[in-house]
């Protein structure tokens, strides 16, 4: 069996496809590019960041507000704030899921909501659904890396919509696995077998490919 993932793995991700009997193939379908910024420190008290990309980022910044509280979707996404000591206050499993803790548990509060210029709208509209104050900056941008492949494969891993989006432009999806529910409603789009992951991270895509090809 051969599988193509749509993200550049690392060692070890890598070996547990090889490990499994499993060839494989990776390239980066969305290629990022970080932003330098100007954020104002002490007016921001709450902040949104909803992927990795966005808190490598933020970080990258020469002043961010140590004071502040921050909410995450994901839990690696809260591990980079976390080792440079920042206040992580809640972890979701997705942007509505984290719209409704906040709107449930701070609606009186203003958040700044650091993300890609590429962001899905769930979030941000629940916010504003509700009257809630929620100031967006653009800390990094996602580009579609379109390539076609010559040849083919029995499953590919995808990470988001955007990589569901720039692989099926120009080639066919067989099997899809995918890191989440979100990822999973893109994909259904372009094939009628879609295999979801039992948490929101690479290697857990991957063991489900995995078991998925075993059986």
């Amino acid at each position: 069996m051969r599988v193509l993932s749509t993200k550049k793995l690392l060692l070890n991700q890598r070996e547990l496809l090889l490990n499994a009997g499993l060839s494989f193939l990776e390239y980066d379908a969305l290629r990022i590019t970080y932003l330098d910024i100007k954020i104002s420190v002490q007016s921001t008290n709450f902040c949104i960041i909803t992927s990795q990309n966005g808190a490598r980022s933020f970080l990258k910044q020469q002043q961010i507000p140590a004071h502040a509280s921050y909410f995450c979707v994901g839990h690696k996404t809260a591990a980079l704030l976390s080792e440079k000591k920042l206040n992580v206050v809640h972890i979701a499993q997705n942007g509505a899921d984290l719209a409704g803790f906040i709107i449930k548990n701070h609606k009186n509060e203003a958040f700044s909501y650091f993300c890609g210029n590429r962001r899905r709208d769930e979030l941000p509209a629940l916010l504003k659904e509700v009257g809630m104050v929620c100031n967006e900056t653009v800390v990094y941008e996602t580009h579609e890396h379109i390539q076609t492949f010559d040849q083919t494969f029995d499953g590919v891993l995808f990470f988001s919509p955007l990589g569901v989006s720039a692989f099926a432009k120009s080639n066919p999806i067989p099997v899809a696995f995918c890191i989440g529910e979100t990822t999973a409603t893109a994909a259904k789009k372009c094939t009628n077998i879609v295999v979801v992951s039992n948490a929101t991270t690479i290697e857990s895509t991957i063991a489900k490919a995995v078991h998925y090809f075993k059986n």
